[in-house]
């Protein structure tokens, strides 16, 4: 927000009232400590939900300092409207206007203070509030930190115990739940992958190359930072505030070939951007990489709120290294969008075969009818070029508008998009959990584990089939058996430890009790 210095009258009183509003010293006010705090201004339960709703946009189910202000403003708002306010009326763009209105009127004396109630017995230098405490796990007032608390009691044990993050990806870290929002982008070289963040940027972000030629070799994660530098792979993997040390399972091959690079542009204040080196085609897709280049698109995969996958109307043959990608984004297919880059290089004519065709690849690769959202323009710095393209540039601007509004809201959709996340790795460690003790109990108490392991492997479809039976597995939760042969086949399943009742009681219930209380308890708190 700045300095003291920059702040309104309003914010330096709101902010002094925060201690006053967080119960606990922690540096939250919670759903319970609105509900006592946010009563004292008079106004109906439905306008202060509304209150909360406009302050906690992210779905944190907390508010920090920031978001009280802005919550605080909204009450004020609602307070000094003529013929008293209505739910209906309370939105960001009329709060927009009504800091405007103060901002334009001296007498105003740019935000006037909030006509709570008294605060009796409470004052600001109170030594309770003074005071902020460590907030401990048992104490967590968010749902990322409740995730968090359920991961390392319940379902990280259980992982750990059966390798799970062989078989799914590497175990979570506390950087993976608290990770800024992730935009991926894919596609071919020479799609204007890098061009397409600089458009959103405003600007080049340091060590960007742009050509016509496969510029950049690396996977680069754009970052907000006051200062523009770039950060090893090497370095960035080892640092646990970070959420790309689950990257180290891909060797230093490929850590190598990734770097973070910072810069200062607004919209990475609320989301990274992941570029990719281009997808080959050809010849040149037999190129060892020195990793797994599908492995890795599919770790970032899980970790993205959006992955847009770039096309060119002159390349819209899908190789089969793409076509491996976009095969390993399934599961994911609700974040998945699609844009036609340089579309103003074809004509009206011509790019409408062009994307009829581009649907057509697509539907066979993604083998489902209903194809994702498609975006049509010319993402670079250049205004379109229209003198091919009847279509103009008006179609152009408002796809580039409609894309641009789909990046800003992903901060709101991304505390859902954790929460969804966190519920198919519950679901995948409870499936695997069950399946390895269903291959643990056929072995032999002696001798000839590794006969009968090579059998159990061999016929792995017919075991996974026992299991959805036995345990009523959806089979949509089964994973590839191919890959599941690959992986257990170099270790021995005779010495996995056994998963007690207890622990696997337990998996269960994150799914059907404690995710759903977490959802409740900070949901919107009126």
């Amino acid at each position: 927000m700045g300095s003291h210095a920059n702040w309104r009258p309003d914010e330096v009183l709101y902010r002094g009232w925060f201690p006053l509003a967080d119960d606990d010293a922690d540096g939250r006010v919670t759903g319970a400590d609105a509900v006592r705090f946010f009563g004292r201004s008079g106004l109906p339960k439905e306008i202060l939900a509304r209150v909360w709703q406009l302050a906690d946009a992210n779905r944190q189910g907390f508010l920090g300092p920031e978001q009280f202000v802005k919550a605080l403003r909204v009450i004020a708002m609602a307070q000094s409207a003529s013929g008293g306010a209505d739910a209906k009326s309370i939105t960001a763009d009329a709060l927009a206007a009504f800091m405007a209105r103060d901002d334009d009127d001296d007498d105003a004396n740019k935000g006037e203070p909030l006509p709570l109630a008294k605060l009796e017995g409470r004052d600001a230098a109170n030594g309770n509030h003074g005071k902020k405490n460590r907030m401990s796990a048992k104490t967590a007032t968010s749902i990322v930190d409740s995730l968090k608390e359920l991961y390392k009691t319940k379902v990280r044990p259980v992982e750990e115990a059966l390798k799970f993050g062989s078989f799914y990806s590497p175990l979570l870290t506390d950087g993976d739940f608290e990770g800024k929002p992730n935009v991926l982008l894919l596609g071919q070289y020479s799609t204007g992958k890098t061009t397409f963040i600089k458009h959103l940027l405003g600007r080049d972000y340091p060590g960007s190359n742009i050509g016509p030629e496969p510029t950049t070799d690396r996977f680069v994660v754009v970052m907000h930072g006051h200062e523009n530098r770039t950060t090893p792979g090497q370095t960035l993997a080892v640092q646990s505030d970070k959420p790309y040390t689950g990257l180290t399972a891909f060797g230093s091959s490929f850590l190598s070939k990734f770097e973070a690079s910072q810069c200062d542009a607004k919209i990475l204040e609320e989301v990274s951007i992941v570029d990719t080196p281009g997808v080959l085609s050809g010849e040149k897709q037999r190129i060892d990489r020195g990793y797994s280049f599908v492995n890795v698109c599919e770790w970032f995969a899980s970790r993205s709120d959006v992955i847009l996958l770039l096309f060119d109307p002159h390349k819209l043959d899908i190789s089969d290294e793409f076509k491996a990608v976009i095969s390993s984004l399934r599961g994911h297919d609700d974040k998945v969008r699609v844009v036609l880059n340089k579309a103003d290089q074809v004509s009206a004519q011509q790019l409408m075969r062009v994307y009829g065709a581009l649907m057509w690849s697509l539907g066979k690769v993604f083998m489902t009818p209903e194809v994702c959202k498609v975006y049509v323009g010319s993402f670079n710095d250049k205004p379109p070029v229209t003198t091919n393209n009847v279509l103009g540039e008006e179609l152009f601007m408002k796809e580039h508008e409609a894309l641009k509004k789909d990046l800003l809201d992903i901060p709101q959709r991304s505390c859902d998009r954790k929460v969804n996340e966190f519920v198919k790795r519950v679901r995948a460690a409870l499936t695997h959990a069950r399946i390895v003790t269903h291959l643990k109990k056929q072995m032999p108490a002696m001798m000839g584990h590794e006969s009968k392991q090579k059998k159990l492997l061999g016929r792995i479809e017919e075991e996974f089939t026992k299991c959805v039976h036995e345990y009523t597995i959806a089979r949509g939760d089964l994973p590839n058996p191919k890959r599941f042969r690959d992986i257990m086949k170099d270790m021995e399943i005779w010495k996995f430890p056994k998963i007690d009742k207890k622990a696997m009681k337990a998996l269960e219930e994150v799914l059907t009790v404690d995710i759903p209380a977490v959802m409740k308890k900070f949901d919107n708190p009126f």
